[in-house]
């Protein structure tokens, strides 16, 4: 119950910080770059802060550069697409190649994976999928490069999140990741700058300490009880949360679409964590 209550949490942060990104860079806010760049920073001061009075801090360490890499990379990524894509179709990017790839990294790490969690799996990408599928029929194309940037961003998360399962120290890892990833999206900024307002910093600091920095720490934390499989089902609850809470917050509409979606993912994600009877 434990597990189950801590990785819910873990959820709705991520599902708020997605919509913190989107308020900022869709009321033109804040920029992308900026963006990546304060969340960064803001997330690398609260958890060095937090790393720091609990002891020494440990800068280096096996598995660093992959760490600080994915992690620049899926931020970068996310708030640039983001200026392109529509929620619905980049979060299904996003968290469906999220799955993929945590997915992949089972296989190749040789993980068991039962039958019920392929099952399971399955039916919850199938209620993304049918949650996000574009209606009405209209024509319309998006940039490649901005589909590309959130292919990158699910690629980077994945590779992070598999990268994290094996953290002794999930606070004091995300904290120093956070704190090498902060020059990269600084050069980025330096390189692309664009619009920095104050209402885009308070959103991209709340991102980057809260949802992001304390949320990733927990996600490490959480990441060793849930292995690979079971870790990428649970994140495609997270647009189906985002989309609750601009029902909530936003007073959108409860649709039969978002109805029949959230008894497929919920239910596979429920299918995915039966424990199959091992054979007498």
């Amino acid at each position: 119950m434990r597990l189950f209550l801590l990785t819910a949490l873990t959820m709705v942060a991520f599902a708020a910080n997605s919509v913190l990104n989107r308020l900022a860079l869709i009321d033109g806010a804040m920029g992308p770059a900026a963006f990546a760049a304060v969340r960064l920073l803001s997330g690398a001061v609260v958890l060095v802060a937090l790393s720091a009075m609990r002891g020494s801090i440990q800068w280096g360490g096996s598995g660093r550069v992959g760490g600080v890499l994915s992690l620049a990379v899926y931020v970068l990524g996310f708030s640039f697409a983001y200026v392109s894509l529509p929620a619905g179709l980049g979060a299904l990017i996003l968290f469906g190649g999220v799955q993929i790839t945590m997915f992949a990294g089972a296989v190749l790490a040789k993980e068991d994976v039962p039958i019920t969690r392929w099952i399971g799996a399955v039916m919850a990408f199938g209620g993304l999928v049918w949650l996000l599928w574009p209606t009405g029929g209209a024509d319309v194309s998006y940039p490649i490069g901005a589909l590309a940037l959130m292919a990158g961003a699910a690629v980077g998360w994945g590779i992070y999140s598999l990268l994290g399962r094996g953290a002794r120290q999930p606070l004091q890892m995300t904290a120093v990741n956070f704190a090498w990833a902060s020059p990269i999206a600084l050069l980025v900024f330096a390189i692309l700058p664009d619009g920095v307002s104050g209402y885009g910093i308070a959103l991209a600091i709340m991102s980057g300490a809260i949802t992001s920095g304390l949320g990733y720490a927990l996600w490490y934390s959480v990441l060793p009880g849930l292995g690979a499989t079971r870790a990428a089902v649970a994140q495609l609850t997270v647009p189906v949360i985002a989309l609750a809470g601009g029902m909530v917050f936003l007073g959108e509409a409860l649709t039969l679409r978002f109805a029949v979606s959230c008894v497929l993912v919920l239910g596979g994600i429920a299918v995915s964590l039966i424990k199959p009877r091992r054979p007498n």
